[in-house]
């Protein structure tokens, strides 16, 4: 008999998902902009957003395509997307269903494929899916960075937040299929697919408590308590984690976000 398939840590079903993706998108939508924005002139183009969360990316994507342009947004679940958006919605699952049919001159998943188990194989069928010339950016934070506190109210508070991340990366997250080091990876396979022009971009950066970079923290455990418990941190512990991340004198290191961009070659 089989044994059950790791479930998504963090669901989007859970009310703390909405708090999730404003943090997520603070964290990143800055840093993700430049990178598709210099994929040049995006009007007109056929664009795909898989997982595309709270909708941020797909939104700036459909204003740089114009109306002349077409972007998809999927997701396993599509319920935190806008009603009416500006571009098109599909319930999608990228582990059992085929890439909705392009081809696509931009696919772009954000914190995707590194919770996906069958992560390898949609990296090939992402590929594979570019038209000539297309471009595929990858974006997935490589967790297993240490050090991610650089300032704290006490030794102690910082050694708890340094369980807290160590027990994330060693256990939470690979109980539910998530490969943590995934990123590192994806220039090498990218290459192996055969995308040209493969380029890849790190951004990590400090965040107080109480802002975006520290609150991920605290969603992160309201999401994934049971697992925390699980690992062994005790309910005082994850109170004491979630009280550090409004304190403006615990001051955190965002995880390293890895943008790597491949391309198609153009037809000759």
């Amino acid at each position: 008999m089989s044994a059950t398939p790791p479930t998504y840590a963090f669901d989007n079903d859970d009310p703390e998902a909405v708090g999730r993706h404003v943090h997520l998108a603070t964290l990143l939508d800055e840093f993700t902009v430049q990178r598709l924005s210099g994929l040049g002139d995006l009007t007109g183009r056929r664009c795909l957003e898989v997982g595309a969360g709270g909708g941020s990316v797909a939104a700036w994507l459909a204003d740089a395509a114009g109306p002349t342009g077409r972007v998809l947004a999927t997701d396993l679940n599509t319920r935190h997307l806008p009603p009416d958006p500006p571009y098109e919605v599909l319930r999608h699952d990228l582990e059992s269903e085929p890439v909705p049919e392009g081809p696509w001159d931009v696919i772009h998943a954000r914190l995707v494929l590194l919770h996906l188990p069958g992560r390898r194989a949609i990296l090939t069928r992402l590929a594979a899916a570019l038209a000539p010339g297309g471009a595929l950016v990858v974006e997935d934070f490589e967790a297993t960075f240490r050090k991610m506190v650089l300032a704290a109210p006490s030794p102690e508070a910082a050694e708890l937040i340094d369980t807290y991340h160590r027990l994330l990366v060693e256990h939470v997250l690979p109980a539910h299929g998530n490969d943590p080091s995934w990123a590192g990876r994806v220039p090498a396979l990218m290459l192996e697919e055969g995308l040209t022009d493969v380029d890849t971009v790190m951004h990590a950066r400090s965040w107080p408590g109480g802002t975006a970079g520290a609150l991920l923290i605290a969603a992160n455990i309201a999401q994934a308590r049971k697992d925390f418990l699980a690992a062994g941190m005790t309910p005082q512990q994850l109170d004491e984690v979630d009280r550090l991340t409004a304190d403006p004198r615990l001051l955190v290191r965002s995880h390293f976000t890895y943008s790597t961009i491949g391309r198609r070659p153009a037809a000759e």
